[in-house]
């Protein structure tokens, strides 16, 4: 496999994704696919990049590139040890071979913890990163330096997670290939994502940001600030933001109506109740120990 730069890279994934469905991809395709991968298990490509104004962006050939992967592959056994084409051997996955499990090793400075936990081709993983058991990390994905995974945490295809984040357990950040034109989900530095929740569709986690347990936020989700006294919501093209520093916990509003007022029905509404201060880091501070 002979590698190229980024540019000639982006280049001949844009003319591959071009090959009309149903017609039958060069030769070059599976090779091109593994340069796209390797790139991103480097880090020197990513599904997502921040400008200089802070806004998220998606690299739409990247995504493209990801998705042809799943058209020029084809569903093997894995593992198969033997190296046969048994079709009635039973295997531990069925999955497109180009695909697999990332190969990983001592050098790359990952700490996984025995128990179940699966790194697909072609996500990031930065030195000093810990996954517990048992987690799941898919293609794409970037995951910056001194971040915990906990178990039973989800990183989804392409989203972006920053450096010294915590994702507790069960939390689930979604992914997304498709629209390529769509932001993933970020997590930016230094935030913390509280146990069972759901960050999905695009949102973005800015910097410092506490989620508190239980917190879900969709493009849908309004949340409210108690300390600034304002509503943020998605519109348009921007996805929903949690600003810098933020202290999110779940909430509930009422329900406008008769009926629904005799019912006492309320929503689920994650609140802001205040901004990251010097007794928040000294509450996280534990973490440091855990890692």
């Amino acid at each position: 496999m002979t590698s190229v730069s980024s540019a000639s890279l982006a280049d001949r994934v844009e003319a591959l994704a071009a090959t009309p469905a149903g017609s039958p991809l060069p030769a070059e395709a599976e090779d091109i696919v593994a340069q796209l991968l390797a790139a991103l298990e480097r880090g020197e490509v990513r599904a997502a990049e921040r400008g200089a104004d802070g806004r998220w962006t998606a690299i739409t050939w990247v995504k493209r590139g990801i998705l042809l992967g799943f058209r020029v592959g084809r569903v093997v056994a894995m593992p198969d040890e033997r190296g046969g084409n048994d079709l009635d051997a039973p295997a531990a996955f069925f999955d497109k071979h180009t695909f697999p499990p990332r190969a990983l090793t001592l050098r790359h400075g990952v700490r996984i913890v025995p128990g179940g936990t699966s790194v697909r081709r072609g996500a990031y993983l930065a030195p000093g990163v810990v996954c517990m058991p048992p987690a799941y990390v898919n293609v794409g994905a970037y995951v910056g330096s001194g971040t915990m995974v906990d178990s039973h945490a989800l990183v989804g295809s392409c989203a972006q997670i920053g450096e010294r984040v915590h994702l507790s357990a069960a939390a689930q950040i979604g992914g997304v290939l498709e629209p390529v034109n769509a932001a993933p989900v970020v997590i930016e530095s230094d935030a913390i994502v509280g146990g069972n929740c759901g960050v999905y569709e695009g949102t973005i986690v800015r910097a410092r940001a506490v989620l508190g347990a239980g917190v879900v936020l969709t493009r849908g989700t309004p949340v409210y600030d108690l300390v600034r006294e304002t509503v943020y919501r998605a519109a348009g093209d921007r996805p929903l933001e949690i600003p810098e520093g933020a202290v999110v916990v779940p909430g509930a509003r009422t329900v406008r109506g008769d009926w629904a007022a005799r019912e006492g029905l309320s929503l689920q509404t994650p609140v802001i109740v205040k901004y990251r201060d010097e007794k928040t880091d000294l509450a996280t501070a534990l973490e440091q120990w855990l890692r």
